[in-house]
């Protein structure tokens, strides 16, 4: 039971994939079948997905613009960037009711390539104050979340309806 709870946190912790892949996994794995499974699996993936994100903050634009030229890893390293700098113009463009706001719906609503990651990079291009991007991953995680765990529990209900179990 354990490694299935690690399997959780740790894809929860990939890029592109987050929360929005690991809490399907888990009802795939069956551990949302009963209500004390389905709140560690909430759980466990916010703490695996919110993990990065000071660390993103904090260091990803420095190691990114720093890797862009490099002969390797340069072409990863300008899409990332390039990633990150649309992610802060989509969030410029939604700023009108707040750039806290705009964040917390680019990370909560569950669209490829919008989850926490993405969110905190684009927050440190724009310059955006450290606590307040935290807080707003964490609404738009917690927001994420919701919305994966009812989306899976009843699409695993729907799957065992139709297959008669």
């Amino acid at each position: 039971m354990l490694t299935k709870y690690l399997i959780v946190f740790f894809v929860s912790m990939v890029p592109l994939i987050e929360l929005r892949g690991a809490i399907p996994i888990a009802a795939g794995m069956g551990l949302t079948d009963t209500l004390p499974h389905l709140i560690t699996v909430f759980v466990v993936a916010i703490v695996g997905n919110m993990l990065p994100v000071p660390i993103i903050y904090l260091f990803a634009r420095k190691v990114l613009e720093w890797g862009k030229d490099k002969p390797v890893i340069g072409r990863f390293f300008t899409f990332c960037l390039e990633k990150g700098e649309k992610g802060g113009q989509k969030l410029q463009e939604k700023a009108g009711r707040g750039l806290f706001v705009a964040l917390a719906l680019f990370v909560g609503i569950p669209l490829p390539g919008t989850g926490a990651w993405t969110g905190s990079l684009a927050a440190s291009i724009l310059d955006m104050k450290f606590k307040d991007t935290v807080i707003a991953a964490m609404v738009g995680v917690l927001l994420a979340g919701v919305i994966m765990m009812t989306l899976s529990v009843a699409g695993v209900s729907a799957f065992g309806v139709v297959t008669g179990q």
